[in-house]
């Protein structure tokens, strides 16, 4: 079975979409097999997940599926692969019923790491309250470590380390501020349909995100 991580942020809009077909993407540039989920019923994602590796990405849903069913779907799909990319839903915590069905109990009925990216924009040290209260909320979920997206400067997304050092959690990198990648959002998702795979987002990935501590978990 392929190792694998789960992709996670405190909202919707923080970036998780853009930094999980990002890393697919890159992860896929350097020869890997990665095999891609996606949490809940989604299908949009798992099209535009589907043409970055190349592979089909599967479904992981504790709402209509059993614990049971979803572990044997991931056990099954990831057989071959040599990295699994789980992008979550909405906020890490946030499911049908409290966090029952969330992206939070799929980390936890396959035992993943959860990556979380956390959109930096116009704050510094108030990260430390806010990662804080999400690393820990439930301790069964193990969050990995922190993506920063929207990071403005080398200065800022040093503050930002700051706090993950006096958190004690994993600072993984950051994704600069980039107009260009700035996505359009439509009914359901992200609207990637005039912006195929993006260089760009590869090329800042490789770049500032420690991905093969990535491929360590």
């Amino acid at each position: 079975m392929g190792r694998g991580f789960l992709i996670a942020a405190p909202n919707s809009g923080s970036g998780k979409t853009t930094i999980a077909r990002g890393l697919m993407a890159l992860f896929a540039r350097k020869g890997y097999k990665v095999q891609p989920f996606k949490c809940g019923p989604d299908y949009i994602d798992t099209k535009f997940h589907a043409a970055v590796c190349g592979r089909p990405s599967i479904n992981l849903d504790t709402f209509m599926a059993t614990p049971e069913h979803v572990r044997e779907l991931f056990d099954r799909y990831s057989a071959d692969a040599d990295v699994c990319v789980v992008e979550g839903m909405m906020g890490l915590f946030d499911g049908y019923d409290r966090d029952k069905g969330s992206s939070a109990e799929i980390a936890c009925v396959l035992d993943l790491p959860v990556v979380l990216v956390v959109d930096a924009k116009s704050a510094a040290y108030s990260m430390a309250a806010l990662l804080s209260g999400f690393i820990n909320f439930r301790k069964d979920v193990h969050i990995s470590g922190v993506i920063f997206n929207r990071v403005g400067s080398a200065r800022h997304f040093a503050m930002l380390q700051q706090v993950c050092d006096d958190l004690g959690v994993e600072c993984y990198g950051y994704l600069p501020k980039k107009t260009e990648l700035e996505q359009g959002s439509r009914y359901l998702g992200l609207d990637f349909s005039e912006k195929p795979e993006s260089r760009l987002l590869v090329e800042l990935l490789e770049k500032n995100v420690e991905w093969q501590r990535l491929l360590e978990l």
